[in-house]
C-alpha cells in the first residue's frame, strides 16, 4: 500500500461505460459517456472538494484503461481498483422517450460483480472517514453483497461513517430479496439517502414523512429522502426539515441522485451540520440535471457555491 495519506471518503461499486442518446431528433446516435453510481458520487465528490478513493474491479479491456485514465484526470485515488483478466468493464445504454430515460444494461458478469470480502483493500477502508455504499452493488452478485457488508463492517469498527443509498434496481433482484438486504443494512449506516420512489417500493407507497419515519424504525440513525424536483427531506432523529430544491431547466437526470450522495458526504466531512450540507447537495444536484450523461455535467465546487451566494444575496 501507498505511503500517500488515505481519502477521506471511500466509495465501493460498479463502474459503467455509459452510451446516452442525447438527441432525440437522431435517435440511432449515443454519445459515450461514464456512469455507475458510487463511481459517479465518487467524481461528484472530488470535483467538488472531497478527497475520495473508489474501490472496484475493472475488464482488462479498452473500457476498463478509460475509467482509469477518467478517475486519474478526476483526482480519485485507484489503489483500491483491480484487473480482472477474465470479466469485462460493464455497460449501460441511456434512451429518451415521452416518460423520462430508459435503461439498458449488459453488465451480468461483470469485473465489478467478481470483486469479494477476502480482495477488499482494508488499509484503505479503515483508513477512511465514510464509507459509501449502495443496493446496486449488493444487488449484482452475492460476492459484492458480502463485500459492502465486510466494508461496512471494517469502517464502523474503525470510526468512519457509512452513508447509503439503496438505489433500488428491480431488474438486479426480486423486491423481496432487496428488501430483507436493504432493511439489514439500514441500521450499519449512519446516514441512509433513498429516493422517494425507491423508499416507496420499499414500504409499500408510505409518503415522504411516512417513509423517514419508516427508516427510522429500521434502524437508520440519519435520513435524508430526496424527492426530486421537491428537494429532500432531512431528519438526524431529532429534527426534521424539508429543503426546496433549486430551480433549473433539467435536461437529464442520469446520475443527479449520484451527485447529490456526493455532495452531501463532501459537505458533511466538511463540518456542515446534515442541514447545510442537504441545502448544498440539493444545488450541486439540480445543476447535475442541466447537462447529458451521468458524469459530464457534475458541477464544481465554484458552480454550486455561486448560486448559493446568489440565494443568500
Amino acid at each position: 500500500m501507498s505511503k500517500r495519506s488515505n481519502p477521506a471518503i471511500v466509495a465501493i461499486g460498479e463502474p459503467m461505460v455509459e452510451f446516452n442518446q442525447e438527441r432525440p431528433e437522431e435517435p440511432d446516435v449515443y454519445i459515450r459517456g461514464f456512469g455507475g453510481d458510487t463511481s459517479n458520487m465518487a467524481i461528484a465528490a472530488a470535483r467538488l472538494g472531497g478527497s475520495v478513493a473508489y474501490v472496484t474491479r475493472l475488464g482488462d479491456d479498452a473500457f476498463g484503461r478509460l475509467f482509469l485514465d477518467l478517475w486519474a484526470s478526476e483526482g480519485v485515488d485507484t489503489r483500491g481498483v483491480a484487473i480482472d483478466p477474465e470479466a469485462p468493464t460493464g455497460v449501460y445504454f441511456v434512451a429518451h422517450g415521452a416518460h423520462g430515460h430508459e435503461f439498458s444494461y449488459l453488465r451480468a458478469g461483470s469485473a465489478a460483480s467478481r470483486i469479494h470480502p477476502e480482495s477488499l483493500p482494508a488499509d484503505l477502508v479503515r483508513g477512511a472517514r465514510l464509507l459509501h455504499v449502495s443496493g446496486i452493488s449488493q444487488a449484482i452478485s452475492a460476492s459484492s453483497c458480502d463485500a459492502v457488508f465486510g466494508a461496512i463492517d471494517m469502517a464502523r469498527g474503525a470510526g468512519a461513517l457509512v452513508l447509503y443509498d439503496p438505489n433500488l434496481r428491480l431488474k438486479l433482484w426480486p423486491l423481496a430479496r432487496a428488501r430483507a438486504t436493504i432493511l439489514a443494512t439500514l441500521p450499519l449506516c449512519t446516514w441512509c439517502v433513498p429516493s422517494l420512489d425507491d423508499a416507496r417500493m420499499l414500504f409499500d407507497g408510505a409518503d415522504a414523512a411516512s417513509v423517514v419515519a419508516a427508516c427510522h424504525r429500521a434502524g437508520a440513525p440519519g435520513v435524508v429522502l430526496k424527492l426530486g424536483a421537491d428537494g429532500c427531506l432531512v431528519s438526524d432523529g431529532r429534527r426534521q426539515q424539508h429543503l426546496p430544491a433549486h430551480r433549473v431547466q433539467p435536461v437529464d437526470a442520469t446520475g443527479a441522485g449520484d451527485c447529490f450522495d456526493g455532495a452531501f458526504a463532501t459537505r458533511l466531512l466538511a463540518g456542515d451540520d446534515p442541514f447545510i450540507a442537504a441545502r448544498f447537495a440539493n444545488v450541486a444536484a439540480a445543476l447535475a440535471t442541466t447537462g447529458f450523461g451521468a458524469v459530464a455535467p457534475l458541477p464544481r465546487h465554484a458552480d454550486v457555491r455561486a448560486v448559493l451566494d446568489r440565494e443568500i444575496a
